[in-house]
């Protein structure tokens, strides 16, 4: 069997030569050598992604950072908007799908995601900075920082228009 997976549907192989009889809905032996060749085209194409993100979302989150006061700017999270729809685009482990659903259940992954685990050190270094840490002394220096990069972009944007 193969698996369409624009339109999420089986279809019977063609028959290229003969195979052995598979059990169950295991992947016949062309599906498996297609759904190797296609994971290693969405990982490049995934790799050159991020490739690109990393220095577009840090320039992105930097300009963002110096154009708003308030971070009201919202270039950053159309950035990350754009991402997740090509991620969605990629589906990079869209091959998983067809598996039965007693095999996709085996893995054992911690229930906790990365976003997760960053909020419960986002919410230790809160802690910290509520109770006076350095954690307050660091975030004061890189608000001032901050403050003082939006000054000074604001500084050259009303030069700009103060010479027009």
């Amino acid at each position: 069997m193969t698996y369409d997976y624009r339109n999420r549907v089986r279809s019977d192989p063609v028959e290229i030569e003969s195979q052995p009889d598979h059990t169950g809905n295991q992947p016949d032996r062309w599906t498996l050598i297609r759904d190797i060749a296609v994971l290693q085209v969405k990982l490049i194409v995934d790799g050159l992604r991020d490739f690109i993100l990393v220095p577009v979302s840090l320039l992105t989150g930097i300009v963002s950072l110096v154009k708003s006061e308030t971070g009201s700017d919202n270039s950053f999270y159309d950035l990350l908007r754009l991402g997740k729809k090509s991620e969605d685009w990629i589906n990079l482990f869209g091959a998983a799908e067809q598996l039965p659903t007693t095999d996709r259940e085996y893995v054992n992954f911690p229930e906790e995601d990365i976003d997760a685990i960053v909020s419960r050190v986002e919410n230790f270094v809160i802690d910290e900075y509520r109770k006076g840490g350095v954690t307050r002394q660091a975030k004061e220096r890189l608000d001032k920082a901050l403050d003082s990069l939006h000054n000074l972009a604001s500084g050259r944007d009303r030069n700009k228009t103060d010479v027009s």
